[in-house]
């Protein structure tokens, strides 16, 4: 109204002290004549308000310590003064239409123009004050304050309709604050001084937000990529750490804060709605969300950088679809965009990674390693993995539509069991349900084994190249079984690898002790000649000292695999021997005398037995006990 119909007033209201006016100070309309009724209604209705308008005429600055808020200290008043510019419009839109030349016009515009100057200051000191409304920073004080604003969204989020709008239903904590904000600016609006209002709101908030931003440590000049090649990865990493510890709070409080807010303040327009949130928050959520993408074309990545590419992964993928409400409007459009584009260039970073890692692994050259214990090749790549399962969500989401292609068909217990091994693609489609991430770590972990395969060519001794095989298939099979991969990689892959691990074990024991299991005949009881008997015992002597000498050396990490094969072991080899033992013990100390053919009795096989797979020559001095049945 006020503009385009009426022109502000060329002179001032007279100085007065606030809150201490009367009406006499304002003249009221001089009668004429010619009035007519309805003029002199009209006079009556402006003599009025300007009773109630002039007693809050502001002087002074809405900073000053001495102000007043009507609205905060006075409610009635302010909602007498509301009625009166109330009123006061409804007599001006009757001047205009029926005498647009009346004097009681110019008078109204004043009084107007004087009302509009108080609820400016209000407007402002109400915000300026209370920089908090919705408790944006999260005050652990006032977190119950956050809980109850966010019960005025629905549980996507944000309800919204058409036109992109949150909805607040239900009363929030500081609703006479918020209720004052939105009647002052629903009554400058209608009054024609609705960007005065705008102006004052987006100036207090863009501070407010700021500030909130800065309180996070998020709010920085924008980095660009080539600075970001610049600096070395333990600055970029804190920086990544303080982006997530602010990104959540930032989306989930300080934005959607902010949304609310605006939305309630404004509910009577959605377009000033938008034009408000847009300018105050697009480019503050925009400068946050480039910023991973900047870090995802840094040049130095590698697999050990990986996961904190898929912590800022996660994090945005996670509050996409706050992101999709909150910046609804197609004006903030570009926010939703960077969000996908950042997801999309992590992603990026995150494939050429793991393909860096696959190629590591099939470049490495390293040697085997003494005693046939876990080869430090298999820790890694498994503590790796361990990480990785803990991000199987993002990851899924990032390899989805990266199908492995290899150059020929893959053995079968590699791979989970769904999968068909018989393509050369693996999509996690073709075979069934398995995940595009499960084939991808089960072709990381093939990858692995086929180098221990060659590894293990490397021992001179094949029942050591055996252990070693079944220490390192274990390791990888126990890591599974005690970590997230054993959901990826499912049960099926981990019992036809543990029948693995018991196929080099047994090779192992076939091959290490073959002469020494073979030592007696299959009937130790059955007549022998002396020469015979001697030659049987001379044989296992000098095959059970040969393994134990070589075997001394020989490790086994694994606690429990360590005692199943010493049981395995001493099964084999301990009863046989004891009843040849017993058979011909006799007989020997009779006619060979102090002849040494007796090296071992059945005890001394038990002890020797027990101090093997220790990977110090045999001196541990270990207690072990092994008990047949």
């Amino acid at each position: 109204m006020r503009t385009g119909l009426f022109s502000s007033p060329k002179h001032s209201s007279p100085a007065r002290s606030e809150a201490t006016s009367t009406s006499s100070s304002y003249p009221s309309s001089p009668y004429r004549a010619r009035n007519t009724f309805s003029e002199q209604m009209m006079a009556e209705n402006i003599d009025n308000a300007g009773v109630i308008i002039t007693t809050w005429e502001f002087q002074g600055d809405a900073t000053n310590a001495n102000f007043t808020s009507m609205f905060r200290e006075y409610p009635d008043e302010a909602k007498k003064q509301l009625g009166a510019i109330k009123n006061l419009q409804k007599t001006m839109h009757y001047l205009v239409k029926h005498d647009s030349s009346s004097e009681l016009l110019t008078k109204a515009q004043s009084l107007m123009d004087m009302s509009m100057r108080r609820l400016e200051k209000e407007f402002h000191f109400i915000l300026s004050r209370n920089r908090n409304i919705l408790d944006l920073e999260s005050d652990s004080n006032q977190s119950s304050n956050v809980s109850s604003a966010r019960t005025s969204v629905s549980d996507d989020v944000g309800s919204t309709d058409n036109d992109g709008e949150i909805e607040v239903e239900n009363k929030l904590p500081n609703e006479s604050i918020m209720d004052d904000l939105k009647k002052i600016a629903e009554c400058m609006i209608a009054s024609g001084y609705g960007k005065e209002c705008i102006t004052i709101y987006k100036l207090v908030r863009k501070s407010i937000l700021d500030e909130s931003l800065y309180n996070l440590g998020v709010l920085e000049k924008n980095i660009t990529s080539s600075q970001i090649q610049k600096l070395d990865w333990d600055n970029i990493e804190l920086k990544i750490k303080t982006w997530l510890r602010g990104i959540k709070i930032a989306m989930k409080d300080i934005f959607l804060g902010e949304r609310i807010l605006c939305d309630y303040v404004f509910s009577s327009s959605e377009k000033v709605i938008e034009s408000c949130f847009v300018e105050i928050a697009k480019d503050r959520a925009l400068a946050l969300l480039i910023f991973p993408e900047v870090v995802a074309k840094y040049k130095k990545l590698s697999a050990e950088k990986m996961f904190r590419i898929l912590d800022m992964y996660e994090a945005i993928s996670t509050l996409q679809t706050e992101i999709e409400v909150i910046f609804a409007f197609n004006s903030s459009s570009v926010v939703r965009s960077q969000a996908v584009k950042s997801l999309e260039r992590l992603g990026e970073a995150v494939r050429s990674m793991w393909s860096e890692f696959e190629s590591a692994i099939q470049k490495d050259t390293s040697k085997a390693v003494p005693g046939g214990g876990i080869h430090p090749l298999t820790r890694y790549v498994m503590n790796y993995l361990i990480f990785v399962a803990d991000y199987s969500s993002p990851l899924e989401d990032i390899m989805a539509d990266w199908p492995l292609v290899v150059k020929s068909p893959l053995p079968e217990m590699y791979f989970p069991a769904r999968t068909s091994p018989s393509s050369s693609v693996y999509d996690g489609e073709e075979g069934g349900e398995d995940s595009a991430l499960a084939i991808r770590v089960a072709w990381l972990i093939f990858l692995v084994l086929c180098k221990l395969d060659a590894k293990a060519e490397l021992y001179k001794d094949v029942a050591l190249a055996y252990l070693f095989l079944a220490n390192n298939l274990n390791y990888v099979v126990t890591k599974i079984k005690k970590s997230n991969l054993s959901t990826i990689l499912g049960s099926e892959w981990i019992f036809k690898n543990e029948a693995k691990v018991k196929e080099y074990t047994s090779n192992y024991e076939r091959i290490g002790w073959k002469k020494v299991i073979t030592s007696f005949p299959e009937q130790p009881t059955s007549e022998m000649t002396q020469e015979y008997v001697m030659e049987c015992f001379r044989k296992f002597n000098s095959g059970f000292e040969e393994a134990y000498r070589i075997q001394s050396t020989w490790v086994i990490p694994d606690q429990k695999i360590k005692e199943q094969v010493k049981l395995s072991l001493a099964r084999k080899i301990i009863p046989a021997y004891r009843e040849f033992y017993d058979s011909y013990r006799g007989k020997w100390r009779s006619k060979f005398g102090e002849e040494p053919i007796i090296r071992f009795s059945p005890e001394d096989l038990f002890n020797f037995i027990s101090d093997l797979f220790q990977g110090d020559g045999g001196s541990s001095g270990s207690t072990t006990t092994i008990t047949l049945r």
